[in-house]
């Protein structure tokens, strides 16, 4: 734990000059005691006394002070806090490569399993959009709350031929920055997002820091073999100018196998090196996904990325609600004992 404000913690060396002006209160309040005739009566009178239980309700008092004393320092812990990220956008690959068997039983149902999954353990807040992707790419869900419509259009892929993961990328982000004025016609050929007037006479964005983007993710699953579309590293320039974080998910084997589709026989393997440069390249992580089981584990260890995240907060509250505590708790014990406050 570290201060913001460490200078006040000197303020600290005042607690034993609170100590001291309590026990010079209670040597006062004895000294002030009416002397009688005889000890005996005294004690007679008093009764038992209250013993230990005098000095606890001005212990705890003292504690309140020490902690909101170092409330004003300003704490800093590292915590666990929800993320920022508000919306995730699912890039899938539904080219001719996927109904490779290499991923049990095969990649795209295997894909298609692991994200709703995924989607289950998301907390309700957090927007979901779906992009498919083979030869051009095309929002199957814009982004949404709700689970059973983001279920719904990953259940209806369909095959196609080539696979343009840059155009995945772009489209994705086009989903993230609708009135961003992306042109899609010309790089996915997909139909260009409804802009307004104003949007029209939009220049480029500024680019911003690679990964500073703190309210959106795209999650990019495919075998990384790109036949078509946009280069993927121009894509991910993009995303990485935005500071949009392009987290990349490898399906497949690095043997592959032969498959054939639509008349058309082809080897299909997994290009790692691709995928690897495209997460760094926006500051992301690539996983690796060898079968339906390692899938799974991704798309949670994902889920867990982007749903919390550990960051250093101040936690002046924390210790001002502890002082508070403490306050009450001594003043209640006092009453209970000696029916006073204090």
């Amino acid at each position: 734990m570290t201060f913001a404000w460490p200078d006040l913690l000197w303020l600290l060396l005042s607690l034993p000059l609170l100590v001291l002006a309590y026990a010079w209160l209670l040597y006062r309040r004895k000294k002030n005691t009416v002397r009688f005739a005889s000890l005996a009566l005294v004690k007679q009178a008093a009764g038992k006394g209250p013993g230990w239980r005098r000095h606890v309700p001005p212990a705890l008092l003292l504690l309140a002070v020490a902690t909101l004393l170092v409330a004003t320092a300003r704490p800093l812990a590292i915590v666990t806090l929800p993320s920022q990220q508000e919306t995730i956008v699912l890039a899938m690959d539904v080219s001719g490569s996927m109904q490779a068997t290499d991923v049990q039983p095969n990649r795209l149902v295997a894909a298609q399993e692991a994200a709703k999954a995924f989607i289950k353990d998301l907390p309700r807040s957090v927007r979901v959009g779906v992009v498919s992707f083979a030869g051009t790419a095309a929002v199957v869900q814009p982004p949404t709350q709700s689970r059973e419509d983001i279920v719904a259009a990953i259940d209806r892929f369909q095959l196609q031929r080539g696979t343009a993961i840059g155009s995945g990328i772009v489209l994705s982000l086009a989903t993230l920055f609708p009135e961003a004025g992306i042109d899609l016609s010309q790089i996915t050929g997909a139909r260009n997002m409804p802009v307004g007037p104003k949007d029209k006479q939009k220049k480029e964005p500024e680019p911003v820091a690679p990964g500073s983007y703190g309210s959106g993710a795209i999650i990019l699953l495919t075998d990384g073999q790109r036949t078509t579309g946009p280069d993927p590293m121009d894509a991910a320039k993009m995303a990485a100018d935005r500071g949009v974080k392009v987290y990349a998910v490898g399906i497949g084997t690095k043997d592959g196998e032969t498959i054939g589709f639509e008349g058309w026989s082809m080897r299909v393997r997994l290009d790692e090196d691709a995928l690897k440069n495209i997460a760094s390249a926006t500051r992301a992580e690539y996983f690796y996904a060898g079968t339906a089981a390692d899938l799974k584990k991704v798309y949670q260890s994902l889920s867990t990325r982007l749903v919390v995240e550990k960051k250093e907060t101040e936690i002046s509250g924390l210790f001002a609600a502890a002082a508070a505590v403490l306050v009450v708790l001594a003043a209640g014990l006092s009453v209970a004992w000696f029916g006073r406050v204090m």
